[in-house]
Formats: C-alpha cells, sequence, structure tokens
C-alpha cells in the first residue's frame, strides 16, 4: 500500500468518525502533518475531504498552524525561580519558534501564489486550445459539407484541412508543454515542503536544546537556593543559641540579686545590656532573612551572602559571650558577710 492509498483510507476513516466538516478538516491536517509529514494545504485537504466551500479548509488551516504555534511555547514554571527568568526564557523559545515558523510560512506562500499563477495561466492556454479545437472540428464538419456539395474544389479543402491538422498539433504541443510546466510546479513545490519540514525539524532541535539549557538553569538555582536555606538555618541556629546564654545571663542575674543586694544595680545594667544584645541579634536575623529573600533573586551572588551570614552569626556569638559576667568566686562573698556582722556589733 503506498503513501496516497493509505491517506485516503486514514480520510475515509476519519469521515465515519467526525460529521462536523471543521472538526474534519482539523484531524485531516493533523493527520497529514504529524502521520505523514504533508504540509497541509487548503486545495489538499478540500482533494481528500471535498466537504463544504473552498473556505472552510483555508480557515481550519490557518487555525491549525496557530494552534500549533501556541502549543510550541514554552511556559517555565517554578516556586523558586524568579519571574524576570521565567518570562525571558518563554519569550525567548517563543521567538524563536514564532521567527523559523513565520518564515516558512511566508516562503510556502509566496511558491503557492506562484504556483497557483502558473496554473491558471495553463489552465487559460488549455481553455484556448480547446476552443481552437472546436473551432477546428467545426470547420472540418463544414468542409465535409462543401466536400460534398463542390467535388471542384476539393483540392484546396483538403490542403485548407491539412493547415488546420498543423495548426492542431501545435496547439497540442502547447498543452504538453503547459502540462510539463504543471509538473515542474509540482516538483518545485514538493522541493519547498521538504525544505519547510528540514526548518521544522530544525526548530524542534532548537526547542529541544532550550528545554535543556532551562532545566539546568532550574537544577543549579535549586542547588543555590538549598545552600541558602542551610545558611539560614544555620544564622537561626546561632541566635538561638545567643539566645539561650542570654536567658542563662538573665538567670544569674537574677540569683546573684537575690544573693548580692549590694551589686543589683551593676547586674541590672548588664542585663539591660544583653537585652540590647538579644534586639541586635534579633535585628540582625531579620536583616539575614532580608537578604536571604534577596539573595533567591540574585543567585549569583548566593555564594558570597552565605560567607557574610556566617560570619555575621559568628560575631553575634562572640558578643555574647563577652557579654557574659564571670562567677563571683565564693570567699570573697564570706569575706563580705563577715566584715558587715562585725561593724554591726561594734567590734575590731
Amino acid at each position: 500500500m503506498n503513501t496516497e492509498t493509505e491517506i485516503l483510507s486514514e480520510v475515509e476513516a476519519l469521515k465515519a468518525n467526525f460529521s462536523d466538516t471543521r472538526a474534519l478538516y482539523r484531524e485531516v491536517c493533523a493527520l497529514l502533518f504529524f502521520r505523514f509529514g504533508i504540509t497541509p494545504t487548503a486545495n489538499k485537504l478540500y482533494q481528500y475531504v471535498r466537504r463544504g466551500s473552498m473556505n472552510v479548509p483555508t480557515e481550519e488551516v490557518g487555525k491549525f498552524w496557530d494552534d500549533l504555534r501556541h502549543r510550541a511555547r514554552v511556559d517555565i514554571q517554578h516556586p523558586d525561580l524568579p519571574d524576570p527568568i521565567k518570562a525571558v526564557a518563554a519569550e525567548a523559545i517563543a521567538a524563536l519558534w514564532s521567527q523559523a515558523t513565520e518564515a516558512a510560512r511566508g516562503e510556502l506562500a509566496a511558491a503557492r501564489l506562484e504556483f497557483q499563477q502558473e496554473a491558471e495561466q495553463a489552465r487559460a492556454s488549455r481553455d484556448t486550445a480547446e476552443q481552437a479545437v472546436a473551432r477546428m472540428q467545426e470547420a472540418a464538419v463544414e468542409q465535409r459539407a462543401n466536400m460534398e456539395r463542390v467535388q471542384a474544389e476539393s483540392q484546396a479543402t483538403r490542403e485548407e484541412l491539412e493547415a488546420e491538422r498543423r495548426s492542431h498539433a501545435g496547439t497540442q504541443a502547447r498543452v504538453q508543454q503547459m502540462q510539463s510546466q504543471l509538473e515542474e510546479a509540482g516538483r518545485q513545490q514538493q522541493a519547498l515542503q521538504e525544505g519547510f519540514a528540514a526548518e521544522l525539524a530544525k526548530s524542534r532541535e532548537a526547542i529541544e536544546a532550550a528545554n535543556e539549557r532551562a532545566a539546568g538553569a532550574e537544577r543549579r538555582a535549586l542547588r543555590e537556593i538549598e545552600q541558602e536555606r542551610q545558611a539560614r538555618a544555620r544564622a537561626d541556629t546561632s541566635a538561638e543559641a545567643a539566645r539561650q546564654k542570654l536567658s542563662q545571663i538573665e538567670a544569674a542575674a537574677r540569683e546573684q540579686a537575690v544573693q548580692h543586694a549590694a551589686k543589683a544595680t551593676r547586674l541590672e545594667i548588664d542585663v539591660n545590656q544583653a537585652k540590647l544584645a538579644l534586639d541586635a541579634a534579633v535585628k540582625a536575623r531579620d536583616g539575614l532573612s532580608r537578604q536571604v529573600a534577596e539573595l533567591q533573586q540574585q543567585l549569583a551572588e548566593s555564594q558570597q551572602a552565605v560567607s557574610r551570614h556566617q560570619a555575621e552569626a559568628r560575631t553575634l556569638q562572640a558578643m555574647v559571650e563577652r557579654l557574659t559576667p564571670p562567677p563571683t568566686p565564693e570567699g570573697s562573698t564570706t569575706t563580705k558577710r563577715g566584715s558587715r556582722r562585725k561593724a554591726d556589733s561594734g567590734g575590731p
């Protein structure tokens, strides 16, 4: 079974399944393009389907190309990928596809217009030749009647008939020449279709390469975002450690305030300073959160930001350790209490 027979068989099967004329033309478009690699045209569709007017296949071919161009767009969706990058990637791929298809369709439309003009000229020449043949046939009938009526002029009539035959032969030669031109136009159209198929294949390869690059960029972005999240977690851990140390400082300060009333003022000042350090640590943590959010939009600076956050966390931890007061020796407390008792009793 050759390709033409197989196409006709498939079209007949589609006719049995689709009663709507426009839906049938759309299915035949998809069949020719995706199954047999043939570029669908309005004339070709009408030759296979032969339903409705010529406007229907023309409109459905246009809708088919518009739908194919719309489906070829790449929509990059990822929650962590910045919107400008998604928009630029999608627009670049869509522009590549649009330029390739528009160029191929322009060349095909120009070739189709030229072929239609040549076909119309050939049909006009054929009609002229057929009219000439009809006139010659009428002249031949008249000549036969004249031969029966006038035997004396038979020789002249034979010569005129021979001249008409030669003219008819010339007309047939011109008709054959026109048919040859039509065949050449068909071969040119086939070459254009093959060129369009090659361009379409190149466009598909370009789209696949763009998809691969987009996937690679997405993977790199995910890795860098994960590194940023880890850095933020480390910064939060450092802030939590600072908060725990501050809690320990406050507990020690309260205990020392109970035991040493004389040092209450100084310990209160230390606690206030520790609270200020905690506020500074919380503000620094909030600053780190904002910087992490900005780093998600600026992937190229993620490595430097992580190092900066780690350095700030270490600085905060060292600050809290410096603010922690040293423990008071037990002997010093006992000596001060003894001195106070002697002063109260009036002893030396």
